[in-house]
């Protein structure tokens, strides 16, 4: 297996080839992603109330039911 180095980047979701290189349909390919500056990563967080007081609209109340199997 010969293994050759070709620098690409992503746009979109997908990854581009930076060289004017054409792979066969179905190569078999690695992806190996260099370490990157933490101010790319995306962080995505938790909804939070605008006012927490109004986190008591949202209490669950839990009603158990006993239901009789007897049909008479």
């Amino acid at each position: 297996m010969s293994i050759q180095t070709i620098e690409g980047i992503v746009e979109q979701g997908q990854i581009k080839l930076v060289s004017d290189i054409r792979l066969p349909e179905k190569t078999k390919v690695f992806v190996v992603v260099p370490e990157t500056n933490d101010e790319s990563k995306v962080h995505i967080h938790s909804p939070r109330f605008k006012n927490p007081s109004d986190a008591e609209y949202f209490k669950m109340e839990i009603v158990e039911e006993k239901f009789d199997n007897n049909f008479g």
